[in-house]
C-alpha cells in the first residue's frame, strides 16, 4: 500500500530490527509449518541491502539498533562462544554503513547480542568476548524467554522454558550484565509480564527494556481474547512502569502473535486502520511509562507480517499527532539514543 509519508523530516532512531539469513532454519520445518515460520518465509533472507531498501521508503531514519536473532553464529569453536559470530557480522554491517558510501544513516550504531545467561556467572567471559568483537557498538544482550502453556502460541523454535527469568541460575548470569555496564532486552508474551516485573524489582539498578509492548496475544488459544485480556495486560504494564529501571518499546503489534491485523504478510492494511487497532496499547504504554521511557520500534522484518515499513511508521505518527515537539523527539529518537548509549548519532 502506497501512502504519503507523514512528518517526513522527523528524525527517527529505529531501536529494534534484525538482519538474518534463516533459509536453512526454514528448510528444517516441513509443511504444515507453524505460523511463525510461515510469517518469516517472505523475508527468510533479510540483509543489509534489504533493510536499506525499507529505510529508503521516505521516513527520516537517522540510525538503528540491531537486535539479536540467532543469526550468523559461528559454525566452529566452543558452544557458548558461537554467538560472537552474530556481533562480528553486524559490526561489519555497521562499519559498512559508517563509511558514508551509502548515505548519512548509521545502521546498527548499537548492537544487542545474545549470551546464554543459564551459564550463570560463567557467562562473564562470553560477554567480554562480545564486547571485544564490537567495542564501540555492543551495548547489551537480549534473552528471549517467551513461553506459553499452549504450544501453538509460539511453536518451535521460539517456545522457551517456563519461568526462565525467575530461575536462580539465570539470575546469576543476569547479574553479570551490570558489572560490564550492559543493558538487557526482554522478550516475553503478555501472560509473562509479571516475570519481568519480578526481575526488575530484584535488580533495580539494571537497565531493562521490555520489547513489543509485552506482546499481546490474539492467536491460537487466545484468538478473539484481546479485549478480554486487555485489563490484565494494562494492570501489569502499569505495575512494570513503577520500576524506574525499565523502559518499553512501542511496536511489535504487527507480529502474527498479536493478530493486529489478523492477516499478513503486509496485508495492505492502511496506517489509519493500524493506528486504530494499536491505539489502546500504545497510549496505555505512554500513559504508564511517560514520554521519557518509551521508544517506537519497527521490529522489522518480523512486523512485515502486518505492515510495510512506511505504513508502520505512518501509523505511529498518527498516534502522536497531538504530542509536543519535545515529546516526539524523545519517543522517536532521544530515548533510544540514551538507553542504548548512542547519543553521538543525534549530533
Amino acid at each position: 500500500m502506497n501512502e504519503e509519508i507523514l512528518e517526513p523530516d522527523l528524525p527517527i532512531i529505529d531501536p529494534h530490527h534484525h538482519l538474518w539469513d534463516h533459509r536453512p532454519l526454514v528448510a528444517l520445518f516441513p509443511e504444515p509449518r507453524h505460523r511463525f515460520i510461515e510469517s518469516i518465509l517472505p523475508v527468510a533472507n533479510y540483509g543489509f541491502d534489504h533493510f536499506r531498501a525499507d529505510l529508503a521508503t521516505g521516513h527520516n531514519i537517522i540510525a538503528t539498533v540491531f537486535m539479536e536473532c540467532s543469526a550468523f553464529y559461528r559454525a566452529y569453536g566452543e558452544e557458548a562462544m558461537k554467538v560472537v559470530g552474530e556481533v562480528e557480522y553486524v559490526n561489519g554491517v555497521a562499519a559498512q554503513s559508517a563509511s558514508g558510501l551509502y548515505g548519512d544513516q548509521r545502521l546498527c550504531a548499537g548492537i544487542i547480542g545474545h549470551a546464554d545467561l543459564m551459564l550463570g556467572a560463567d557467562v562473564a567471559p562470553v560477554l567480554e568476548r562480545l564486547q571485544a568483537a564490537a567495542p564501540d557498538r555492543f551495548k547489551g544482550i537480549r534473552y528471549a524467554a517467551a513461553w506459553d502453556a499452549d504450544p501453538e502460541v509460539l511453536g518451535p523454535p521460539i517456545q522457551k522454558t517456563e519461568g526462565l527469568y525467575r530461575d536462580p541460575v539465570f539470575r546469576q548470569g543476569f547479574a553479570q550484565l551490570g558489572k560490564l555496564g550492559l543493558s538487557f532486552d526482554a522478550w516475553i508474551v503478555e501472560p509473562q509480564i509479571p516475570d519481568v516485573i519480578d526481575l526488575a524489582r530484584a535488580f533495580p539498578d539494571q537497565p531493562i527494556c521490555l520489547d513489543h509492548c509485552g506482546t499481546p496475544l490474539g492467536m491460537a488459544s487466545y484468538t478473539g481474547k484481546l479485549h478480554e485480556r486487555f485489563d490484565i495486560w494494562r494492570h501489569n504494564i502499569h505495575e512494570l512502569a513503577k520500576c524506574d529501571n525499565v523502559q518499553i518499546k512501542l511496536g511489535g503489534l504487527a507480529m502474527h502473535n498479536c493478530a493486529m491485523p489478523e492477516e499478513g504478510p503486509a496485508a495492505g492494511v492502511g496506517s489509519d486502520t493500524l493506528a486504530a487497532l494499536w491505539r489502546p496499547y500504545i497510549e496505555t504504554c505512554i500513559e504508564a511509562f511517560g514520554t521519557r521511557r518509551a521508544m517506537f520500534e519497527s521490529n522489522y522484518p518480523v512486523d512485515r507480517w502486518g505492515a510495510t515499513y512506511p505504513v508502520l511508521w505512518n501509523a505511529f505518527k498518527r498516534l502522536t499527532r497531538k504530542a509536543s515537539a519535545d515529546e516526539k523527539a524523545d519517543l522517536y529518537a532521544g530515548n533510544a539514543a540514551r538507553f542504548y548509549r548512542i547519543e553521538h548519532v543525534l549530533k
